[in-house]
């Protein structure tokens, strides 16, 4: 069985990033999702919105799984993780794609920072 060289492309590249790369990827993933969520809700298209969402919680929720409670940090990012589930369920319910705005920008503000730590580790 052939497999798609673009596909095997995909896997090698995930397989050798390291936990900050795929950290940011996930958070870039996290935004783009949150977006699409806003663009479907303007346009009415619920099932869309909805998936969307339901992937945004997805990553939160992996993102939350994941966290390492030797770093101080996470304790925030556990609150704040659960506080994205909350508002994403409260948002998802109204289907008030307007009130996604401040999640995402909180998200955005999130993975830069993880990137400009990321930066300063790769120094």
């Amino acid at each position: 069985m052939n497999e798609n060289p673009y596909q095997k492309y995909k896997e090698e590249t995930v397989m050798t990033m390291t936990q900050g790369e795929m950290l940011l990827l996930l958070y870039d993933e996290l935004v783009k999702r949150l977006r699409a969520s806003q663009i479907m809700a303007e346009k009415e298209r619920y099932d869309d919105f909805d998936a969307n969402i339901t992937r945004a919680e997805e990553i939160i929720r992996y993102l939350k799984d994941t966290l390492n409670f030797d770093y101080s940090i996470s304790q925030e990012l556990y609150r704040l993780y659960d506080f994205f589930l909350v508002e994403l369920g409260r948002i998802q319910a109204s289907r008030k794609g307007e009130e996604i705005e401040r999640i995402r920008t909180m998200a955005e503000e999130l993975r830069d920072a993880f990137r400009e730590a990321e930066k300063k580790v790769a120094q």
